[in-house]
């Protein structure tokens, strides 16, 4: 009885010491705030703010397999009219209404590309300003493509018209990549990365859209941070279907194929098969952040040296952004049976959308829901997929140099890297460049995250000067 005493005070003594090394590290460690806002000059902003607008005001809703080029030969004519410089004097190639724009610098040793894409998601609904209007009020933009993505658009074909109006001549290649396909994952961004292949282009870095400057990246972390997505996990979109014999609803059978289907779906959602993982990248994302949390994320954050394996438990209760970092998701997104309520069905289907993360990718995650499936009966059927991509290297000199281009241009602004968990053009860049991030310079609130594929989409014109000056930025100190 004594040795078994003895043991358990021996570990309470260590948890305890433990704890107190935790606790003294997190006071030591000073608190920090990200108290970035934007305040530029109001005449630019509305003026941006207006450019924005027109922008906004030509639809460019692009649907899976209908690809209506003479729309976007349209937007562009708008852009030229907003632009003129840049389509006076950069080389223009334009492959089925997707842009490429060539600015020739003085090496071509470290070519960088900007990029974003033209076109937007359907609309519906009731808006407070019509989807298309492009008005300006309360201090914003509103309309179908304010956030996603014209803003970045916007911001990087006027830092170019800028600085070739200041008659600025870029040390390295600069390339404006923008595809009219991105909201269907269409041909359009590999037929521009195919057309820099086939020219021998390898870029230094490729700068898309996907993060931005946050505000509460994660619940209980006030401020605005610069989120830069370093990698995307792979995606899947997978069909699931449960057979049976039919039959009257008045005699029903057990094991009915929509029982089965719903029994799958049950326990995959209530006993994730996948496997939780803190990458490394996703490591360093939480250390960047605990400085500027509250004492008892911050105590976590601080010491993950401790308290990694109880934060991959408790993230899903945190934050369900910061759990999808950790492991390959399923969403089960429609659902079919029976086409008569008084019919059982001779086969019912749900489909679900997956994205994998490294540690489990593409093949194993798809295996293991097989097998799930299995258990209840059920086919699986793979409509699409794609595995993760690769990362960039957050200690590299690339990434390096968009972390200092953020100090420069947003005073006050921390930055972090992070794992995307939804998908880009940028992706297919990286068969062509090592150094891919995602990262659209414009302060995103909860109206705007909100917005996004949703009603009354927005963005507020003062972030508008700073996302100029990024690409500005990044354009004169890339040497």
């Amino acid at each position: 009885m004594k040795i078994v005493l003895y043991i358990i005070l021996i570990i309470v003594c260590v948890i305890a010491a433990l704890l107190l090394a935790a606790l003294i590290r997190t006071l030591v460690i000073p608190v920090k705030h990200s108290d970035y806002k934007p305040d530029p000059d109001p005449e630019r902003a509305m003026e941006l703010a207006e450019k924005l607008s027109e922008m906004v005001k030509y639809e460019t809703i692009s649907y899976p397999g209908k690809h209506d080029v003479e729309k976007f030969h349209g937007f562009h004519k708008v852009l030229e009219n907003l632009f003129p410089q840049v389509f006076q004097k950069l080389e223009k190639t334009d492959i089925d209404g997707n842009l490429l724009f060539y600015w020739k610098g003085r090496s071509s040793e470290k070519p960088l590309v900007l990029m974003s894409h033209q076109d937007v998601v359907p609309v519906s609904g009731e808006w407070e300003h019509g989807p298309f209007s492009g008005d300006i009020a309360d201090g914003k933009v509103w309309g179908r493509g304010t956030s996603d993505t014209k803003c970045s658009v916007m911001g990087f074909f006027q830092a170019v018209e800028e600085l070739l109006e200041e008659g600025y001549v870029p040390e390295q290649d600069v390339y404006l990549s923008s595809s009219c396909t991105e909201e269907w994952a269409g041909d359009g961004c590999p037929k521009l990365v195919d057309e820099l292949e086939r020219r021998g282009v390898k870029p230094y870095l490729v700068c898309d859209e996907g993060g931005g400057i946050i505000s509460e990246p994660v619940g209980g972390i006030h401020g605005n941070f610069a989120m830069v997505g370093i990698f995307e996990k792979g995606k899947a979109d997978v069909e699931f279907t449960a057979k049976g014999t039919g039959g009257h609803a008045s005699a029903p059978s057990k094991n009915t194929p929509i029982a089965r289907v719903a029994a799958f779906v049950n326990d995959v959602e209530r006993h994730s098969p996948f496997k939780k993982k803190m990458m490394p990248q996703v490591q360093a994302m939480f250390e960047a952040l605990g400085p500027y949390a509250g004492f008892s994320l911050r105590f976590v954050f601080e010491n993950l040296w401790l308290f990694k394996p109880l934060l991959e438990k408790l993230m899903p209760a945190i934050s369900s952004q910061g759990a999808a970092m950790l492991q390959t998701t399923i969403a089960f997104t429609t659902a079919s049976g029976s086409e008569a309520i008084n019919a059982l069905p001779t086969e019912a289907k749900v489909g679900a959308n997956m994205r994998f993360i490294p540690h489990q990718g593409m093949e194993e995650s798809l295996s293991i829901i097989e097998k799930k499936a299995k258990e209840y009966g059920l086919e699986m059927e793979v409509l699409h997929a794609n595995d993760y991509s690769p990362a960039t290297d957050i200690h590299g000199e690339a990434y390096g140099l968009v972390k200092k281009v953020i100090e420069e241009t947003f005073p006050g602004c921390a930055s972090s890297p992070y794992v995307m968990t939804g998908a880009t053009d940028a992706w297919n860049y990286t068969r062509i460049c090592n150094n891919v991030v995602r990262f659209a310079p414009v302060v995103y609130g909860p109206e705007q995250m909100k917005g996004m594929h949703g009603l009354n989409e927005n963005i507020e014109y003062s972030c508008l000067p700073g996302c100029v000056d990024f690409y500005k930025n990044l354009i004169k100190e890339n040497k």
